[in-house]
Parts: C-alpha cells; sequence; structure tokens
C-alpha cells in the first residue's frame, strides 16, 4: 500500500529521504521555505549572472554516493572541476532537480509546526495548514532542516531529540562579485592565510558556467561572520570587497556585488548519529548535522533515514 509522506526541507538530506523512499513508489511532499531546491547546494542568479554561494563544491567517498555521482555525470548534471572535487552543472543547483523525482514540490513554504489530525500529521505555516492536497494525512515527517529549527518542530510534535543540543554550526558570509571577463584571477579556488577570508573562488572557471563575465565568490571566516553577524548584508559587502582586494590584488570596481548571510553554514560539532527516528510517532530528523559537514554526510543521513523509515513500514504491513 502507498504510503505519504512530507519532508521538511528540499536541501541535499531532504532530498536523498525523498529519492529513497520515492523509489518504492510512495508519495512524498517536500516543502522549503526558498524558492528552489538544493539548500546551501545553492545558485544565485542575477540577470545572466549566477554564482555558487552555498557549498562550493563537493566529494564522493562512499559508494552509494560516488554511484550517484557517476550518474549525474553522465546526465550532464554534474563535473569534475578539481582532482576528487565535483561541481553540479550548469549550477550546483543541477544534480537536486533529479533527485526529487516524482515527489510534489512546495516552496516558499514557512512552516512553524505540525499537528497530528485523525487522519495523520498535518503540515503547519503561520496562516494554519498548509493548503496541499494531501495534509493532514501523513503518515510521517522527516526534518531535513538546521538542527535549531528541528528542535522546534518536534516540540510541536511533542518530541524531544536530545542530540540537538550538542550540535554547533559556524556562519558565513558570502561575497559575490562580478567583473569584466578580462579581469585575471590566478587560481580557481584559494584559502587565502589570515583570520577574514576563508575561501575564494573563480565561479565563472567551474564547468558549464558562462565565462562572459568574470564571476567570484568569497567566504568570510566563522570568526569574522560570528564577529559581523548581525549587520546589514549591505553593510558587510563593501568590507568583503576591500579584504578580497587585498588578497587578490584586483583594484577594479565590480559590475555586481552582494553578500549574503548563511546562518547555519558549517557544522563544527555534529551529534553523532546517522539519523534521529521515532517510529512509534512516525517523526524523523537528519542532515549534515548528524554526521558531519559535508554535502555527502548530507546525503548519507537522508538516505538512511529513508531507508529506516521503509523498513518499519514494511515491519508494520507485516504485523
Amino acid at each position: 500500500m502507498t504510503g505519504q509522506i512530507a519532508i521538511i526541507g528540499a536541501g541535499m538530506a531532504g532530498l536523498a529521504a525523498a529519492r529513497r523512499i520515492g523509489a518504492e513508489g510512495h508519495a512524498v511532499t517536500l516543502f522549503d521555505k526558498s524558492r528552489g531546491l538544493g539548500g546551501r547546494m545553492a545558485t544565485r542568479r542575477v540577470g545572466a549572472l549566477q554564482f555558487d554561494h552555498g557549498a562550493q563544491y563537493f566529494t564522493a567517498r562512499g559508494e552509494r554516493f560516488r554511484d550517484l555521482v557517476e550518474r549525474w555525470e553522465q546526465e550532464g548534471r554534474a563535473a569534475q572541476w578539481q582532482p576528487g572535487q565535483y561541481v553540479g552543472t550548469p549550477g550546483m543547483t543541477a544534480p537536486a532537480r533529479a533527485m526529487a523525482g516524482e515527489a510534489e514540490i512546495v516552496t516558499g513554504a514557512q512552516v512553524t509546526g505540525l499537528a497530528r489530525t485523525e487522519t495523520g500529521w498535518s503540515v503547519l505555516t503561520a496562516q494554519g495548514p498548509c493548503a496541499t492536497p494531501g495534509n493532514g494525512r501523513y503518515e510521517a515527517v522527516i526534518l531535513a532542516v538546521p538542527a535549531p529549527q528541528a528542535g522546534p518542530f518536534l516540540a510541536s510534535a511533542g518530541l524531544v531529540f536530545p542530540a540537538l543540543e550538542a550540535v554547533r554550526y559556524a556562519p558565513c558570509w558570502a561575497l559575490m562579485l562580478a567583473f569584466p571577463a578580462d579581469i585575471a584571477l590566478p587560481f580557481d579556488g584559494l584559502r587565502p592565510p589570515g583570520e577574514a577570508i576563508s575561501w575564494i573562488a573563480r565561479n565563472s572557471g567551474k564547468p558549464g558556467r558562462d565565462g562572459a563575465m568574470q564571476t567570484v565568490v568569497v567566504h568570510s571566516s566563522p570568526a569574522w561572520s560570528r564577529h559581523h553577524l548581525e549587520r546589514e548584508a549591505e553593510a558587510v559587502a563593501p568590507e568583503l570587497l576591500a579584504l578580497f582586494g587585498a588578497i587578490t590584488g584586483v583594484t577594479a570596481s565590480p559590475e555586481y556585488c552582494a553578500a549574503h548571510r548563511w546562518r547555519y553554514a558549517l557544522v563544527e560539532q555534529p551529534a553523532g548519529e546517522a539519523f534521529y527516528f521515532d517510529a512509534a510517532a512516525g517523526i524523523g530528523a537528519c542532515g549534515d548535522w548528524c554526521i558531519g559537514p559535508r554535502v555527502e554526510a548530507a546525503f548519507d543521513s537522508g538516505d538512511a533515514i529513508g531507508a529506516a523509515w521503509l523498513a518499519a513500514r514494511r515491519q508494520a504491513d507485516v504485523r
């Protein structure tokens, strides 16, 4: 019998869970507050420009993820950028679209909590139950969101996962720059010394990108990001631009300059378990925060909780 399941969060972990569950014919609805899929595997588009302003690349060590990345390469959804480092093509979000499969996708959904009804779980927004077909009949809900956001959702369902309290994140400010194509950078990716900037990437040099403009992504360090976390993006951008210029020697004014704050960018202290799942309640949580700060860790967590839900459901069917 086909089951109905809701997944809150359409980043890598949520997509991996949806892929695993959907492959066995169950109906999956993905909810995400953003306008698109991928979470921190994000691509910002501004006119003809695009920036991978979240995750810069991913690696593939485990067999399941490695096989999936090879399939993406065959389909033109991913390519190797540097040895052992892969990117989505033509943007980091490309693999996300493939992973969603036949799942129903609800974007722009500001989920605030969960509620049990006579027929199943309901996904709530500030305006009430989300107006999505099947809402109120979900037999399970998987929370694929950062740990600090998962806690309140669990509380609304009357659950507590104590390990969430141990999880720690580092924030990150991302700076997006566009210069004329003749502005040269002598590197594709750079981890400069110093305390303020942790990463600079020549985004336009990645496979499948449009090289009409020289696009650059700069990530500030965790310490710098924490110190400036609550400032406005318009105030942060020029400071990061000055730091970029000091490191690279580029003095030209960019044709585009904007900053984006990632409040939950990098897992510093994971929970130490692959996922959390209360089979009796039908509620689980997954993400890179369970295992560690890698795209593959998010995949592994989502894939594992998907397998756990399938196993629990098969056992219930036998009974």
